[in-house]
């Protein structure tokens, strides 16, 4: 008969998580196959390689945060919150990424049979160490529900721990943290982003697929058992005591960045997200603030690209005509505003699922209609399915992009060029987007949102906000477009799809902003980010990333519908606020949010 994790005591608890996180991280220095076909080569005895790694690090980190928790001094000020659910995100992602690595191994060689005893210890241990910390959070989610039933069976329990786990850890909020020297302050920002800093690039430059995914799985329960620890809290308040230091150390980290690359393979990856995580934005005010479903949206930026292609002195044009960049950009930027207004101005006071076919069909029709300009089917203009190659390199005064320079002895290739042209890009339709959510017209945005009747009936004239809000975003769509011609140096029709393998493309956009979080400026960045970083490393998604993203939606609906990075308002919407709350550990009311 097996013992249920319920009926453990916390002692018992506690010494078999110690002892199951110890076993794991021993099984990293012992073999895990006998054959060094799978990448990393983990036949070594002494010393842990490729995937073993990050089990050896989930394992420490469990141990660390179960310390923690119990309040051991030097620890205590990693899990503020007090609670042993971050032990259990840990040894739950030290399972999966260690399961994962075994079944790869069995996968690709060919069963079983290819693993060492190493292996089977590997399986074994992290189990362990889940079955004490799913008995520690148990018992600790049992604290917090004192006036329920004592009778409670094990497997209700265990449920009720695992809604714990989902929803917020409950009572246990963190306690207001000290103040600090504003010299100890500034340190740990600076300490913070050099951290993240070096694990984007670690995870970036990761050299096969099968250890990044390793490294993705780690990351994320990690990065959920910063949350539930209540550290994320604590750095939330100390950034907002240094808003200026935080903003100013966000910018010098992205700006470090390309100088960590020595080639340019992962800084194009980066300048190809911020392209996209810059169209999300723009997107992100048409959908997150005023609450329009547009599924045509990638059009914009197709209108973006093709004007740039046509007015930057390609040999392909035929217009003919050379632009400087910032002439470029600009006409760009204006087409994508015109044809913003001029596809919203009949549609817009449609709503709902009307509008969403509206908007579906201009994407379409903009494909078509760029792919019949080829002086057969219709003008000779873009030169049809051809698309417009040969785009030259942008060139500011004498700054050539397409060459490689060195300022200040710092060497800057032509992908550095671009990417920190798309960093001050991204950094003006931030500041955009922040200002107009903030307005008056942005609030009126909100309003529509939630209820376009009561709105229009409180004097707010929604078609007019509406269209401005189409346009915007448009002009911001536009903008990035005009950037990803001269990154891409061609533009055909087939980049500019409803759906496809290669993003940016509208059902992507509207992934990265539902999945990130809509009505926000971070959200839509990190789902961009993931959307395009993921299939990129990560070839063998390809054929499937459609239906994995599909997923990935399905789940996120199912147990977070508010993004990765909610807006507290919609935070609140989409959770009971007497029972689950924010995670930044304060109770609000919607009057409040």
């Amino acid at each position: 008969m097996t013992t249920h994790p319920a009926t453990l005591s916390p002692t018992t608890a506690t010494a078999l998580t110690t002892c199951g996180a110890a076993l794991t991280a021993f099984s990293t220095y012992l073999p895990w196959t006998w054959t060094t076909a799978f990448p990393g080569n983990l036949t070594i005895t002494g010393y842990p390689g490729g995937l073993q790694l990050f089990t050896l690090i989930g394992a420490a980190l469990t141990l660390i945060q179960l310390l923690a928790g119990h309040g051991i001094p030097g620890l205590r000020w990693l899990n503020p919150a007090r609670t042993h659910t971050p032990a259990l995100l840990l040894a739950t992602g030290t399972l999966a990424t260690t399961w994962y690595t075994l079944i790869a191994i069995a996968v690709q060689l060919g069963g079983l049979v290819n693993l060492e005893p190493g292996g089977a210890v590997a399986a074994i241990a992290p189990l362990i160490t889940l079955t004490g910390t799913l008995a520690l959070a148990h018992h600790h989610a049992t604290e917090d529900h004192t006036h329920q039933d004592r009778t409670t069976t094990a497997t209700a329990a265990l449920l009720r721990t695992a809604r714990t786990l989902l929803n917020g850890p409950g009572s246990h909020t963190p306690p207001p943290p000290r103040p600090l020297p504003a010299p100890a302050g500034i340190a740990i920002i600076a300490a913070v982003f050099a951290l993240a800093l070096y694990v984007l690039t670690y995870g970036i430059g990761t050299a096969y697929g099968e250890l990044f995914t390793g490294f993705l799985l780690l990351a994320a329960f990690t990065t959920a058992a910063l949350f539930k620890a209540g550290l994320i809290t604590r750095l939330r308040h100390l950034t907002h005591q240094h808003r200026h230091v935080t903003i100013t150390a966000a910018f010098l980290t992205a700006a470090l960045f390309p100088l960590t690359q020595d080639t340019d393979e992962y800084t194009l990856i980066i300048v190809n997200i911020l392209i996209f995580a810059t169209v999300a934005l723009g997107l992100n005010v048409v959908v997150g603030l005023a609450g329009l479903l547009d599924l045509g949206y990638v059009a914009f930026l197709g209108v973006g690209a093709y004007t740039a292609a046509l007015v930057s002195g390609s040999t392909a044009s035929t217009l003919h005509v050379h632009f400087p960049f910032w002439a470029a950009a600009l006409t760009g930027a204006a087409a994508s505003l015109i044809f913003g207004i001029v596809i919203g101005a009949p549609t817009l006071r449609l709503r709902g699922d009307y509008l969403a076919i509206v908007t579906l069909g201009f994407g379409e029709i903009f494909r078509i209609a760029v792919g019949n300009l080829n002086g057969e089917s219709g003008p000779s203009l873009t030169n049809g399915p051809n698309g417009i190659p040969n785009i030259p390199d942008l060139a500011l005064g004498s700054y050539h992009f397409g060459n490689t320079h060195s300022l200040a002895g710092i060497t800057l290739t032509p992908f550095a060029n671009y990417y920190f042209l798309m960093l001050l890009i991204t950094v003006i339709v931030v500041l955009v987007f922040s200002r107009a959510g903030n307005s008056r017209i942005g609030r009126a945005w909100i309003a529509i949102r939630e209820d376009e009747t009561a709105a229009t009936a409180m004097g707010i004239n929604s078609f007019r906000l509406k269209l401005l809000a189409f346009a915007l975003g448009a002009t911001l769509a536009g903008l990035a477009g005009t950037v990803q011609a001269h990154v891409a140096q061609t533009v055909v029709p087939e980049q500019y799809v409803f759906a496809g393998p290669v993003p940016p493309n509208s059902a992507f956009l509207l992934a990265a902003v539902i999945l990130g979080g809509m009505g926000t400026i971070s959200g839509p960045l990190l789902g961009a980010a993931l959307l395009y970083l993921i299939p990129a490393k990560l070839q063998f998604l390809q054929d499937y990333q459609l239906l994995a993203f599909g997923i990935a939606l399905i789940l996120l609906m199912r147990f977070r519908p508010e993004g990765l990075i909610p807006s507290r308002r919609q935070q609140l919407e989409f959770h009971d606020t007497t029972d689950n709350r924010p995670d930044d550990g304060v109770q609000l009311t919607k009057a409040e949010a």
